[in-house]
């Protein structure tokens, strides 16, 4: 089913459940870069994207949650004073585990009704899963009374996802939909949770967002082992050298001088990681400072790095990323996301962009069978109540 404006959403919510709802939404996100190391306490710089989740919700009487997805034509439910049961509906454990996590750190919760419609598309790499958390998150605390304490409620997104889905997730989603702003990307460092503005100084470009319309099953298995090897590879530099706390600590050079002690595989995954890292905060400094090649190089050697070193890309990313290269006034192209299908982030010239879109749309559905979804990204501001 498609996705119904904020007006339509009210209007099916009063349909359904005879009340009048307030309207919460919250923003996807786009990485320009910093890829996996969000949870190896390092640098990203993510922006909130314009699109979002909203949420419309009414409070009930008793504490049954109930919940209509217009986007996947489903519902489901389930009652907070019950223990939770296992349920097929993958989408209904976001909504359960954010509703539980509260509940656990010591908010009560009233039932409500709810009703969910999302710009955002799953499974291209826009974090849909953290926009539906924060946003379902928000709703649940202000139709109880609560004050929303944002940081806290990225904390308890992040674990529901963790808990209930079982995904390993990082921190940055769901940071940057409780603080992103407009106009602005968020360099975020991971290990103290400190996030710094950064002004989108790029007027005559724009933030292209290529969805190669494929999600290969080895995306979420193949993100937690990657996780399991950074921990690996952790393991074995702190037995060398106990001061190293995360791959945060790891410069390149120190990467080489310890080479030796770390299996090839686990060598690459960290080279990744410290060098992602270094790339990160070189490019939140080009882009407070307008300098798009240098981000777009940087931006090209991630793609690299991640397909390399990491080997999370995938034939359509790769595809992906070479045709927009062969485009005129593209600057940089790389994977975004966790990996093995999803979407690409592009730095195009705004005068480029509908020469662009047409280019690596016809190239792309040549080279696999596939029609791309191509879309031009604001940076938007983080989650809200509409009135």
């Amino acid at each position: 089913m498609a996705m119904l404006s904020p007006g339509d959403l009210r209007n099916s919510f009063f349909q359904l459940y005879g009340a009048e709802p307030r309207l919460f939404s919250a923003p996807g996100r786009v990485n320009l870069i910093g890829e996996h190391t969000d949870y190896n306490e390092g640098f990203v710089l993510p922006l909130a994207a314009n699109k979002r989740t909203f949420v419309a919700a009414a409070p009930r009487h008793d504490r049954l949650i109930q919940v209509h997805s217009f986007n996947l034509g489903d519902y489901g439910k389930f009652d907070l004073d019950m223990t939770p049961q296992p349920t097929h509906q993958s989408w209904l454990r976001y909504v359960e585990g954010v509703a539980r996590v509260l509940e656990e750190v010591g908010f009560r919760l009233n039932g409500a009704d709810l009703a969910v419609s999302s710009e955002v598309p799953i499974g291209a790499g826009l974090s849909s899963s953290a926009a539906l958390e924060v946003s379902v998150g928000f709703a649940l605390l202000r139709l109880a009374g609560y004050e929303v304490d944002l940081m806290k409620l990225a904390l308890v997104a992040q674990s529901a996802e963790q808990q209930f889905v079982g995904t390993k997730s990082g921190l940055m989603d769901q940071l940057t939909a409780v603080f992103g702003m407009r106009n602005h990307a968020l360099l975020i460092d991971c290990r103290m949770l400190a996030r710094t503005v950064i002004p989108l100084n790029i007027a005559a470009m724009v933030i292209v967002v290529c969805d190669t319309r494929v999600k290969h099953e080895l995306a979420t298995s193949a993100y937690n082992q990657r996780r399991n090897e950074c921990e690996q590879a952790l393991a074995l530099l702190r037995a060398r050298n106990p001061q190293i706390l995360s791959l945060r600590d790891v410069s390149v050079a120190d990467l080489e001088t310890y080479r030796e002690e770390l299996p090839e595989t686990l060598y690459r995954r960290c080279h990744h990681v410290v060098s992602e890292n270094d790339r990160t905060v070189s490019a939140a400094e080009a882009l407070r400072s307008g300098e798009v090649d240098y981000l777009g190089q940087l931006m090209n050697l991630s793609h690299e790095s991640l397909r390399d070193d990491y080997e999370v890309s995938c034939p359509e990313l790769d595809i992906m990323v070479e045709l927009a290269r062969k485009q005129d006034g593209v600057v940089g192209a790389r994977m975004m996301g966790g990996g093995f299908g999803g979407s690409t982030v592009n730095l195009v010239l705004r005068d480029s962009l509908e020469q662009f879109s047409s280019g690596v749309a016809e190239a792309y559905q040549r080279a696999t069978n596939l029609t791309p979804a191509i879309t031009a990204i604001e940076a938007d501001d983080c989650v809200l109540e509409t009135l």
